[in-house]
């Protein structure tokens, strides 16, 4: 099944940096969102953990 998948995407001109894109992309949100929660106030996580429990 890869190979007849494999075969077409040979023939696409500039296919290559596809792959490289998305993993530029994925990395870069990995990054951002890490940061985010990193630096993330404790009262306001603290806050919203609670919200279920409250009335």
């Amino acid at each position: 099944m890869l190979k007849f998948v494999k075969h077409n995407l040979e023939t696409i001109a500039g296919v290559e940096i596809y792959p490289i894109i998305s993993l530029t992309i994925f990395f870069t949100a990995f990054v951002l969102f890490t940061v985010w929660a990193m630096t993330y106030s404790k009262e306001t996580i603290k806050k919203v953990s609670d919200l279920p429990l409250e009335d």
